[in-house]
């Protein structure tokens, strides 16, 4: 407010003496400082950058809408596992209720080899060892998405699990009967593919390689969204870890419903 309030102070004074030296008639040509132009000139470069931000957004949707067309013939690249009924639970009366569950929890991965193996080093030595797969463990908000009824609901089981970013014991839901489902590879087949625009990619090439070129990302993201190289993801209220934990040692059931009545 003080700056604010000097400024305005010094912008009468300046007006007051120009008024007395050569009359009203130079108040409509507003002449500005040194200062004041090279703060306009980085005020237009930063339009100009918006400009250019902007545009780029646009053309990158432009090629995402372009859709799809047929390969012909289909090729394959490498190998995907996911999960599958077990066939005795495929037989029974129950596949249609487990099958809904396998749809919402299901995982898919992708891998250059049919077998999945991946290198890792064990006491020095470098070994190839299955890869992992489990079936997916959805946090609160994620578990009230997928939309599970109650009886869904009643095969789930709580716990908690250090958070990757905030640090911080994060419920999670975990299914408790997994032997339900077993893992079934496949072939993964390319049957489509983006189409393409030749101009298109030229000036999203073109204005990309400008951009980089000169080291303009950093002043969008400014821009945008402040100056946040050392900012972080900063929670409205942080759990502490002697704070009581209300959903520790609690069913899906009475979780769910406690969720409800807040």
């Amino acid at each position: 407010m003080a700056s604010e309030f000097s400024n305005g102070t010094n912008k009468n004074i300046m007006d007051t003496k120009l008024i007395k030296e050569f009359g009203e008639d130079i108040l409509q040509y507003r002449l500005r400082t040194a200062r004041h132009k090279k703060r306009m000139q980085y005020e237009d470069f930063d339009k100009h950058l918006i400009q250019l931000e902007k545009k780029r957004v646009e053309l990158w949707m432009k090629r995402r809408n372009l859709g799809w067309e047929p390969l012909t013939p289909p090729i394959q690249k490498g190998w995907k596992r996911f999960f599958v009924l077990r066939d005795d639970v495929a037989n029974s009366n129950s596949a249609d209720f487990y099958q809904g569950i396998l749809d919402k929890i299901n995982t898919s991965l992708w891998s250059y080899r049919k077998d999945f193996l991946v290198r890792k080093r064990k006491f020095g030595k470098k070994t190839y060892v299955v890869k992992q797969q489990k079936l997916l463990e959805p946090d609160l908000n994620d578990f009230l998405k997928l939309d599970f009824n109650e009886r869904e609901q009643d095969l789930f089981y709580s716990a908690f699990r250090m958070g990757k970013w905030t640090k911080l014991p994060i419920m999670y839901f975990v299914f408790s009967e997994p032997w339900r489902f077993v893992l079934r590879v496949r072939p993964n087949m390319i049957t489509h593919v983006r189409m393409k625009d030749a101009q298109l990619e030229s000036e999203i090439r073109k204005l990309d390689d400008y951009l980089n070129n000169n080291v303009l990302e950093r002043r969008i993201d400014r821009i945008k969204k402040g100056h946040h190289k050392y900012k972080w993801w900063k929670w409205g209220k942080e759990t502490k870890w002697n704070e009581k934990n209300i959903y520790k040692s609690k069913s899906i059931t009475q979780i769910m419903d406690m969720i409800n009545e807040t």
